[in-house]
């Protein structure tokens, strides 16, 4: 059961080992959340159509549709976080799929706690934007020409809409609050987690170069989101 007074988040599982998924919906359920499961990429899709769900957790290898084209359905209709679980390890896995939209990268096998903490990090950064900028404006956070709608969870450049994921997202708002301040990989996993986890580092430097793609006129040489070699990222300062 949920605690009273707050919001029950829906997690939708996509995987199609029945194992795996009920392993998930108890850790899942015990803390809260209410679970919902589908075998394949199609009855995933059918499942987002019928109800609201706030995090998917999704397998790559599966029947009909795989978790790749997955992801790229979902992107194409919403913005929910969603967590990749599968057995492909390789960094060109991890890649693909945090470029086509996902928000994290677990491996199989995996500790169910971990998973847990991902998903409460991810509901953390997607649902509880407004709260993270209240001392500077409780609507918006603006830098240059960006500028982030808190309550839509949406950013523009000038008049133009980006589309962002909600990490990537909450990278930016922390990089947009600090202008100057550069970040360690292991602050930004932190920040965005809670703690840091040794798989991590790629993942942040995928979402670095995916957000410079978005927000860049050039993204191999960014006026924006600069490297500090040997430290991490910071914004530039522009005046």
């Amino acid at each position: 059961m949920s605690q009273k007074g707050k919001k029950q988040y829906t997690v939708l599982i996509a995987e199609d080992d029945p194992d795996i998924v009920e392993v998930l919906r108890l850790y899942l359920e015990n803390a809260g959340y209410r679970v919902l499961a589908a075998s394949d990429g199609v009855a995933a899709m059918e499942v987002l159509r019928r109800e609201s769900v706030d995090v998917g957790l999704f397998d790559i290898m599966m029947p009909r549709m795989n978790g790749y084209e997955l992801i790229r359905r979902v992107r194409s209709v919403s913005s929910i976080p969603i967590l990749v679980i599968s057995a492909k390890k390789e960094d060109s896995d991890k890649i693909l799929g945090l470029d086509l939209g996902a928000d994290d990268y677990l491996v199989k096998p995996f500790n169910p706690l971990e998973v847990l903490a991902r998903v409460r990090s991810a509901v953390r950064r997607s649902y509880d934007l407004s709260g993270a900028a209240e001392d500077r404006n409780p609507e918006s956070v603006s830098y240059a020409d960006l500028r982030i709608d808190l309550a839509a969870m949406q950013l523009y450049k000038g008049d133009r809409e980006i589309d962002l994921t909600p990490t990537e997202l909450k990278i930016l708002l922390l990089f947009m609050k600090n202008p100057g301040r550069v970040y360690t990989k292991v602050q930004i996993s932190k920040y965005l987690n809670g703690e840091y986890y040794d798989a991590d580092e790629k993942t942040i430097m995928v979402h670095i170069s995916n957000l410079r793609e978005k927000i860049e006129e050039n993204p191999k040489k960014p006026r924006y989101i600069l490297t500090v070699r040997g430290l991490g990222y910071k914004l530039e300062r522009i005046s």
